[in-house]
């Protein structure tokens, strides 16, 4: 793997994520900052950016800005997402 890769490999897969997205969120559709993941600036913008460059992946997830700690996402700053339960589809 090359070390670019190796920045880019995700943290967590798309289902451990949605599980922690869920709890933190409590009910779909729900915002809840990126900052709540608990993971470092480097890994939020790699892992949330590679879901997001995924058309099957990204059409449920959605980004908005708001209070609070900014990530640039797909280089969109944001600091909040919200993900539709349709999102069981797919995993």
């Amino acid at each position: 793997m090359s070390a670019k890769a190796a920045r880019r490999a995700p943290t967590m897969n798309l289902k451990e994520m949605v599980e922690r997205y869920a709890a933190l969120a409590g009910s779909f559709g729900n915002p809840v900052a990126l900052s709540a993941f608990g993971l470092s600036a480097e890994e939020t913008r790699n892992l949330f950016s590679s879901f997001d460059e995924d058309y099957h992946i990204s059409r449920f997830l959605h980004f908005s800005r708001s209070q609070g700690k900014s990530y640039v996402i797909s280089e969109e700053p944001v600091t909040h997402l919200a993900i539709d339960p349709a999102i069981y589809s797919i995993l």
